[in-house]
């Protein structure tokens, strides 16, 4: 079914949006990274503005998503989700989902303890769920600090001062998924 190209342009905006916003990245901050203003990104989001290539592209490379899922090209028939992992602040984070709002999934691969920025808590709309994977996890949420191990699992309001970093001289990796609009990733044990 063809869409005329105004219908997919009027969902850029939306998605640019859930992608800023996934990232906790500010107006200034992407401008600062794409080397467009403020007041253009606010326009593209608010769909005020319609996009062009020159726009698109440096916004697709800074959030780490293909150009396609910008502007939500059809499908091409191919099931296989091509994954494509963005490194930042010695972070490697894989996005596992391909849609823009909702509750976003990506796997976290923290450098080893002592390797890692700085421990800076952080806080941002929203809330987030992780599983450790692989590797010791140390997890600071407030004034409390947790070790937590493979199979363990923590689930947070991120506007609580949070930091997770590897607690050894491993990689820790993570599954994470995340709700900026406060969505929360609700598991309930089996009946049987």
């Amino acid at each position: 079914m063809d869409h005329p190209a105004g219908d997919v342009l009027a969902g850029v905006g939306p998605r640019l949006r859930a992608l800023r916003r996934a990232r906790s990245a500010t107006l200034a901050a992407l401008a600062d990274e794409t080397g467009l203003t403020a007041s253009t990104l606010s326009r593209l989001e608010n769909g005020k503005l319609r996009p062009t290539l020159e726009q698109l592209l440096p916004l697709a490379r800074a959030h780490g998503v293909p150009l396609d899922d910008l502007v939500a090209a059809p499908p091409t028939g191919d099931p296989r989700i091509h994954l494509r992992p963005v490194r930042r602040s010695g972070l490697v984070t894989v996005p596992l989902t391909r849609r823009a709002g909702g509750i976003q999934a990506y796997k976290v691969i923290y450098p080893p303890a002592g390797r890692a920025p700085t421990m800076n808590l952080q806080t941002h709309e929203g809330y987030e769920w992780f599983y450790v994977l692989d590797g010791h996890v140390r997890f600071v949420l407030g004034e409390q600090e947790f070790r937590l191990g493979v199979g363990e699992a923590a689930e947070f309001d991120t506007r609580i001062p949070h930091w997770i970093g590897s607690a050894d001289s491993r990689p820790a990796e993570l599954l994470t998924l995340f709700g900026a609009q406060g969505e929360r990733a609700h598991l309930a044990p089996s009946r049987h």
